[in-house]
């Protein structure tokens, strides 16, 4: 008996021992340094918003408690920040990026400017999921999907750039329903795009509702022809504002195409990545990995979140590498279709 108790302590030892180093020498390694997390959108979107809540509480659940810097770097639809950690960022744990879930999607149609391999970045995880909406200006005149459908009108929708869903939805309602759309492309974030709306500049726009229902708040509560109105969503809420509108996957018809906006659709599982640069060290990788699990679920975090009407849904690094790993991984026929409509072969968007 006293063998086997001698046993199962020397076991426990032994995995404590195990243990130590790795906990030691992150205490050591982040204790006095900065973090920086790179938003490939401008500060005032969703991306932004989310980011800024999580680094509030992110470096209480790292070993050292480290200072969370997030910095904006917005262009191309958020490739621009995902080619920037990719090739340019040091791999030893102290820069992480969050750019769009869909440009895994660009990744595969072989878009221009797609300058990174999804399949090695170092996934942290994701801070939550998203629902692809539409939304149209109250003085387009202009209430349903099926007034959208029906206009006569070009209407202009704001784009972030292409791999985006201001970009890559109203491309395939133009392509899969016939909208009359003109995409105008450019913007550097949503901010950016509402503030056109507001100016009479664009007509709509594409994003998702968990950021819209926040960042653009003030529009969806106004009157006349500065309210914001949303007429077209994929996921089911109790807002009354979207609660009963059309759904994208059930409004696309034809076996092709219903096939295309799946596989478009799948990556908004894990939109909002935090992401490491190729090479970064495993144990650093679990350190955060761990650090961003604990933060999702801390009651203060979810608190602040809550305040502001966020969405959470944490996935972790693991099963982001195996959701990135299926949005590369298209049939031919699907790749065909969707470079089609958003994306091209050659690398014209």
């Amino acid at each position: 008996m006293e063998k086997q108790k001698s046993l199962i302590v020397a076991v426990i030892l032994g995995a404590a021992m195990a243990l130590y180093p790795t906990f030691t020498f992150a205490a050591d390694f982040y204790a006095g340094k900065s973090i920086s997390i790179i938003v490939g959108y401008r500060a005032g979107g969703g991306y932004d918003t989310y980011t800024r809540i999580v680094a509030r509480h992110l470096g209480n659940h790292i070993p050292g408690n480290p200072a969370i810097v997030v910095e904006n770097k917005g262009g191309a639809g958020s490739k621009l920040a995902a080619n920037y950690l990719y090739s340019r960022s040091k791999a030893d744990g102290l820069t992480a990026g969050v750019f769009g879930g869909g440009l895994m999607t660009q990744q595969a149609l072989g878009a221009k400017g797609a300058n990174y391999d999804g399949r090695k970045f170092k996934w942290v995880g994701s801070m939550a999921g998203g629902a692809p909406a539409c939304v149209i200006m109250g003085f387009t005149g202009l209430k349903t999907l099926d007034d959208v459908l029906a206009s006569k009108k070009t209407l202009k929708m704001g784009s972030t750039g292409a791999g985006s869903t201001t970009d890559d939805l109203p491309k395939l309602m133009k392509g899969l329903m016939g909208a009359n759309f003109d995409v105008v492309s450019g913007f550097k974030g949503t901010s950016a795009i509402r503030v056109s709306m507001q100016r009479r500049e664009l007509d709509g726009a594409c994003w998702t509702w968990d950021s819209i229902r926040v960042t653009a708040r003030s529009m969806l509560d106004a009157q006349g022809d500065k309210k914001l109105i949303p007429y077209l969503i994929e996921g089911k809420f109790e807002d009354p504002e979207v609660a009963n509108l059309p759904q994208i996957s059930e409004v696309v018809k034809g076996k092709e195409n219903v096939a295309a906006i799946r596989a478009w659709l799948a990556p908004y599982r894990m939109l909002r990545p935090i992401a490491l640069p190729p090479g970064t060290p495993q144990d650093r990788v679990d350190i955060l990995r761990n650090g961003l699990k604990l933060t999702m679920n801390d009651p203060a975090f979810l608190k602040e979140a809550k305040k502001l009407n966020l969405e959470v849904d944490f996935v972790p690094g693991s099963e982001v590498e195996k959701l990135v790993d299926d949005a590369l991984t298209l049939t031919p026929e699907v790749k065909a279709k969707l470079v089609a409509l958003i994306g091209s072969k050659k690398g014209t968007n």
